[in-house]
């Protein structure tokens, strides 16, 4: 693969914390190699601002590896950047060419509200899955694997739903910053184990009224969503989250 070097013009969100106006700030870096990552371009530009005695840009990130979710960057219009199914950590700076600009903003949504700059606070997931996303389990010594045997569809369907890292792409993407695919996938991954259904019911009941109480907007079917997550969850577990609430509401009532 041929290496290169580029000169980039930088837009970056600056905004000091929640309460400030904020604003794109316009920054230059030079001869960025074609195989650095994304965020090794950013700590480039960062080590340029501190040399310069100015304040670096504020973004988050942790394992750099495309697990954690951290890496939550809105790259010229698409959450993560232009290359489908990819974390903001594994984009790689060849998908630019040189003499480009590039605008870089944080999640947009009420529930996500800026900390610093490209970070978000998003606890607001982390409440959601306090509410719910878990199971009731006897402690000790784990059971075998094949001790309780599950349908192949439904294990796969519920790795993929697993696959979620919670990194907020979907609300970002969303018009209505929805979290409805976040929630869903929490919510269908264990909906489709056995080993879910002791709280299955109360499950769904909590972690919808949760993400409502956070105050993320409504799903209308447009699946950005599913189009934007880095690990391609399927908008089929929103249509089956819907149906384990529907149950779960009959069921309260009768």
């Amino acid at each position: 693969m041929e290496h290169y070097s580029m000169n980039l013009t930088l837009k970056v969100w600056k905004q000091k914390n929640s309460r400030d106006k904020g604003g794109f700030e316009t920054y230059q870096v030079k001869d960025i190699s074609s195989e650095m990552s994304f965020l090794e371009m950013f700590d480039v530009l960062n080590e340029q601002l501190i040399t310069a005695g100015k304040d670096p840009v504020a973004f988050d990130h942790d394992c750099r590896e495309g697990i954690c979710g951290m890496c939550s960057m809105y790259i010229n219009g698409k959450a993560h950047g232009p290359w489908s199914n990819n974390t903001t950590c594994q984009l790689h700076m060849r998908a630019f060419r040189d003499g480009d600009t590039v605008v870089v903003e944080p999640w947009r949504s009420k529930a996500f509200p800026v900390i610093k700059d490209l970070m978000v606070d998003r606890t607001a997931f982390d409440r959601i899955i306090q509410a719910g996303g878990y199971i009731s389990v006897n402690t000790g010594n784990a059971v075998d694997a094949n001790a309780i045997p599950i349908d192949k569809k439904d294990a796969d369907d519920a790795f993929m739903a697993a696959a979620c890292i919670g990194c907020g792409a979907c609300v970002a993407s969303c018009k209505n910053s929805s979290a409805m695919l976040f929630v869903s996938a929490k919510v269908s991954q264990l909906a489709l184990l056995p080993q879910g259904g002791p709280e299955r019911e109360s499950r769904v009941l909590n972690m919808v009224a949760q993400m409502d109480k956070e105050g993320f907007g409504n799903c209308t079917n447009t699946y950005a969503c599913e189009a934007e997550c880095p690990k391609g969850i399927s908008v089929s577990n929103i249509a089956r989250m819907n149906r384990e609430y529907l149950t779960a509401g009959l069921s309260t009532e009768e």
